[in-house]
């Protein structure tokens, strides 16, 4: 991929481009706590957003996507925002960057990608944070932190496509290192790495391929039944509360708000105790505690589907050490530890069962924790 994107800037303007990357991520445990101030716990993998850039001596962006065969120019004012969706993930890096001081001039780009589209693996954080790291070390002598730099492609998710998203993917994109896997802290920003060499394991998706088109907005009403726990026991979030007070609380809350907030209060604990296990090389524990979550995710956070159910299942029978949904729910992906051992069966019974069942095959992706953005 990168010779390609080598060899096409150079047919394409004449001159050798420099070659820059960011990763997609995984999030082992740690779902729907970004937003109630708990831990999440991703890791940047081994699947690629890569650009070929250099300067042009002009005011303007020159950027092609060798994948989508497509290209566009554009100027660095707000008023030179491309129509182009998939250019305003690179024309709101440049702004966001301008905006704080910094300094962005004309380029020429061309990029393409690994990371599977739709997958739940923040392809558009990878974009962000490859251009991000690029501006600041093309024209700004790498003086820009790098949590700023996550903070620019949040806020350009924000300003200027729409998506009202939290740090952890750009973060993740930014500050991931090999073999491990990084614990942020929502509330405070704080992070620590931790081991993820995993010898014997294997990481891998399972994409069901599938995204159920949902009536109403799920993910609002999740927060807000949180929201509503965290003001009755008198916490600013979820991430302050505890089983005991919620339990003594429960004459004061619906069914509904009461598993929502039971599912938020157990995961931050299983962050911790996955954090506690990585450190002890116990890959049992983090197995066992990713089936917690599913099973919370399903039965009180309501936020999986049946097809996830189906292939956590048959994680569980073939004896997989740990699975669990992976991103925001109702459709996507499963994330599974598996032993080298069982991997071929498991993968062989996934495909073969679920086709049976839901007339196509999931889609496997094997990840392997890498580094964030660099250049290469």
């Amino acid at each position: 991929m990168k010779e390609k994107i080598l060899k096409l800037f150079k047919e394409r303007f004449g001159t050798d481009g420099i070659l820059y990357a960011s990763a997609g991520r995984i999030n082992l445990i740690g779902e729907h706590t970004d937003y109630n101030g708990g831990f999440v716990f991703p890791g940047a993998i081994d699947r690629y957003i890569a650009a070929a850039i250099n300067v042009n001596g002009t005011d303007r962006v020159r950027l092609y996507s060798a994948d989508m065969d497509a290209y566009v120019e554009f100027g660095l004012k707000e008023e030179d925002a491309p129509k182009e969706q998939w250019a305003r993930y690179v024309f709101g890096v440049c702004r966001e960057v301008i905006k704080r001081g910094g300094q962005v001039k004309g380029f020429d780009a061309v990029f393409a990608g690994n990371v599977p589209l739709g997958a739940g693996l923040s392809s558009s954080a990878a974009l962000e944070s490859c251009f991000a790291y690029a501006m600041n070390d093309l024209f700004n002598d790498n003086k820009i932190e790098k949590f700023e730099l996550a903070k620019i492609g949040q806020s350009t998710e924000h300003n200027y496509c729409g998506v009202n998203c939290g740090i952890m993917d750009q973060f993740a994109s930014v500050f991931g290192k090999k073999d491990c896997l990084i614990r942020l802290d929502c509330r405070s920003l704080e992070y620590e790495y931790f081991p993820f060499k995993a010898d014997g394991y294997r990481l891998v998706l399972l994409d069901s391929k599938v995204k159920h088109e949902l009536v109403d907005s799920p993910y609002n009403k999740r927060r807000q039944s949180c929201e509503r726990v965290a003001a009755t026991l008198g916490v600013e979030t979820l991430r302050d509360a505890t089983m005991e007070m919620l339990d003594a609380a429960r004459d004061r809350i619906s069914e509904e708000d009461y598993k929502r907030a039971r599912y938020v209060i157990g995961e931050k604990q299983r962050v911790l105790d996955v954090c506690d296990a990585l450190n002890r090389g116990d890959m049992e524990t983090v197995g066992a505690r990713m089936y917690e979550t599913h099973h919370g995710l399903s039965a009180d956070y309501e936020v999986s589907c049946e097809e996830l159910d189906f292939l956590n299942d048959i994680a569980k029978r073939m004896g997989v050490t740990g699975s669990r949904i992976m991103g925001g729910g109702f459709g996507g992906c499963t994330i599974n530890l598996v032993k080298n051992e069982l991997y071929d069966a498991f993968i062989a019974e996934a495909k073969k069962c679920f086709n049976e069942k839901y007339g196509h095959e999931p889609v496997v992706i094997d990840v392997v924790i890498s580094d964030g953005a660099h250049r290469c």
